[in-house]
């Protein structure tokens, strides 16, 4: 019912939705009385204005962020020494891995064997059941986790300090 009558005050009904209508408010009380209803909601929709800001808004608002402290681009932050010897980090783990790798084959073998036989039989279980190595991938995860920690929280000081 309300959404016949919405369409029937703002225009949008049809001549057949119109003479409907118009038959249902002369003969039924409850649609009259939400008419009314509908109709003084709509009056008041309409007389009331929309408030525009004023004329200084985009102004005081550019002003308010100027004084807060804005985090500069990426490229700015960005330590490029860090990640450097990150890089060299993981490609000298990588060159490790290879040497052992190549110092497990046994380069004794005829001519039948190739390289691909002699990479198949590297064991690389003997290699990562290692107490030792995995010690020491532990405490380089652990030193890589604290020089991330230091450099961030020198970076969140640098942040704080007011300009």
């Amino acid at each position: 019912m309300e959404e016949r009558l919405w369409d029937y005050i703002d225009g949008n009904a049809s001549l057949n939705d119109k003479s409907t209508i118009e038959k249902m408010l002369q003969e039924d009380a409850a649609w009259r009385s939400k008419y009314q209803e509908l109709l003084e909601l709509h009056g008041m929709i309409n007389s009331t204005e929309l408030e525009s800001p004023s004329l200084r808004f985009t102004r005081n608002v550019m002003e308010e962020i100027a004084r807060l402290h804005i985090a500069p681009a990426t490229k700015n932050y960005i330590n490029k020494k860090i990640i450097w010897s990150i890089g060299f980090f993981f490609i000298a783990l990588v060159i490790g891995f290879l040497i052992y790798g190549f110092g497990q084959m046994d380069w004794s073998a005829g001519e039948g064997s190739s390289l691909s036989d002699n990479l198949g039989k590297v064991d690389l279980a003997k290699f990562f059941s290692n107490t030792w190595v995995n010690v020491f991938m532990m405490i380089n995860v652990v030193l890589g986790l604290v020089l991330i920690d230091h450099y961030l929280s020198n970076k969140k000081k640098g942040f704080r300090k007011p300009v």
